[in-house]
């Protein structure tokens, strides 16, 4: 099974296209593919019945992707308040069953956190520990226009000193023309005052008008997806 933790360096990252992305073009690429979310916060309520729009997001761009949570709160505050504020207390071994249950039933199984290593879901249970705890590769999402490279640099080097294997790192909301210097030059920057690779460029997006096939065409043209997933891929070859 290949799997991937994906999140944030900054709430502001929009690790959720990168996510809908990205299981979409390999389901589309024939492998089948899963999003499990541990704890989504500021769910909204639909015909009576709380729903995660990440997840909704994920089946909206392919309705065929499966979809798993654990934990939903309608708080839009970090995990811990979120919950604390419904009574409720975010149990590590929850995810970590819920989490095994998936495992081997899909080709392709995406972890969707929060957007922050530092998260905090319960007492000495930090979004950085659940990655540790499932063991799982980390493809962190940087947004050029909201992260500066002081925050994506403490971030990468705060995950390193954790012991997390970085995959890689995803830029979104890259510009295609800007005279400001500092965006221009982040994915250099990044790589060189880290050992961690770009393995992808996007552009901004919005949720309400992007297309799910613009997505796909947008991770094929910008994303090596390969290097994502750490697989050779027969149909990328034709």
């Amino acid at each position: 099974m290949l799997e991937l933790f994906v999140t944030g360096a900054d709430q502001n990252s929009d690790k959720i296209f990168v996510t809908a992305g990205i299981t979409a073009t390999m389901q589309s690429l024939g492998y089948s593919t899963a999003v499990y979310k541990p704890v989504e916060t500021g769910v909204i309520e639909k015909n009576g019945f709380i729903q995660s729009p990440d997840l909704a997001y994920v089946k909206y761009v392919d309705p065929f992707i499966k979809t798993y949570f654990t934990y939903l709160f309608k708080d839009r505050s970090n995990p811990l308040i979120a919950a604390a504020k419904e009574g409720v207390i975010i149990e590590k071994n929850d995810i970590l069953t819920d989490y095994q249950k998936l495992e081997d039933m899909y080709e392709l199984l995406i972890v969707d956190g929060v957007s922050g290593l530092a998260a905090p879901m319960g007492k000495n249970f930090l979004e950085e520990d659940l990655i540790k705890m499932l063991d799982m590769p980390l493809l962190l999402v940087v947004s050029a226009l909201n992260s500066d490279i002081n925050n994506i640099l403490l971030t990468v080097n705060h995950a390193k000193e954790k012991g997390i294997h970085i995959r890689g790192i995803i830029l979104t909301n890259y510009p295609e023309q800007t005279e400001n210097s500092e965006i221009k030059m982040l994915p250099r920057l990044i790589e060189e005052y880290t050992d961690v690779k770009i393995l992808g460029i996007l552009p901004h997006f919005n949720k309400n008008d992007l297309n799910p096939n613009d997505l796909i065409s947008e991770i094929l043209s910008g994303v090596d997806l390969e290097a994502v997933v750490n697989i050779r891929i027969a149909k990328l070859q034709l």
